[in-house]
């Protein structure tokens, strides 16, 4: 796959007056990737994915997307990109099916594709449904099939997930991976560390309008992961928590060799633990 860049960001910075929202955010992402911001609620990452759509103007900085300034971009842009925030609305007076046939319209796309889509979110049996008789998690399923009619090569997901059953939750996260495996830029921002952990290649931590961490989230947990230990289970149900020394290896050596030895597990912080490390605040 190729790997060119699709978002770029230098120096970005966004004030409100005395409030200072963004403070010098750089990062780039690429053709299939998921890059997600992680911060807790107020930190900017809505104000992020403004600024990247041209919703907002920045304060300073240089933003570009698919190689147009964020600053310039138009119609022809929001041809190729695709937008889910907590302002998305639907034609609730319409069925389901309608509400994605106006949008195929616009952007030009073949309407046989609508029922494709509609099975992909699971959405299909329910498309003469009007959407004001949807829950809450199928309106969601419907906003981002919308936002993927066009097949878009860069997607933009604020908090896509949030207030929405485990179920849902996974029906999503399976569309936003494949989607990726075909080839779309994904930016999600999330204050959910596990649904991170999940599915992003790239992570930025966010707090206060400023990246304190970026890496894979892999990276991210061992790169603090000071103190090693190790959590192990028994034959006899006894549960240790052991600190990495030559004790705890020749400890370890000997239940393998006696068969004693049931599970072992590196004990590496959480997201949510490093985030705390290195803000002194919780992801809430």
């Amino acid at each position: 796959m190729n790997q060119q860049t699709v978002i770029s960001v230098e120096h970005l910075s966004k004030h409100f007056k005395e409030q200072v929202a963004l403070k010098d955010l750089s990062f780039s992402i690429k053709r299939g990737e998921i890059f997600g911001f992680l911060g807790p609620s107020g930190a900017g990452k809505t104000t992020t994915i403004k600024i990247l759509t041209g919703q907002m103007k920045q304060s300073g900085g240089n933003a570009s997307v698919l190689n147009t300034s964020v600053n310039k971009i138009n119609e022809n842009i929001y041809e190729q990109i695709g937008i889910v925030t907590h302002n998305s609305g639907l034609y609730d007076k319409l069925s389901v099916y309608k509400n994605l046939e106006i949008f195929a319209r616009l952007l030009n796309v073949n309407k046989s594709y609508i029922n494709e889509i509609l099975t992909r979110v699971g959405l299909f049996n329910d498309k003469n449904k009007k959407a004001g008789k949807l829950s809450q998690g199928m309106r969601q399923r419907l906003i981002l099939a919308r936002a993927v009619l066009h097949k878009p090569k860069v997607l933009f997901l604020d908090e896509p997930t949030s207030g929405l059953d485990p179920s849902t939750q996974i029906a999503i996260h399976k569309l936003i991976t494949e989607l990726r495996d075909e080839g779309t830029a994904v930016f999600l921002t999330t204050h959910n560390m596990e649904e991170a952990d999940k599915l992003c290649d790239q992570l930025a931590l966010l707090n206060d309008g400023k990246i304190v961490e970026t890496g894979t989230p892999r990276e991210i947990r061992l790169n603090h992961n000071k103190k090693k230990r190790y959590k192990v289970l028994l034959k006899n149900n006894e549960e240790l928590t052991l600190s990495q020394s030559v004790e705890t290896t020749q400890k370890i050596n000997w239940w393998m060799e006696s068969n004693e030895l049931v599970t072992i597990h590196s004990c590496e912080p959480t997201l949510e633990t490093v985030f705390l490390e290195v803000t002194g605040r919780e992801l809430v």
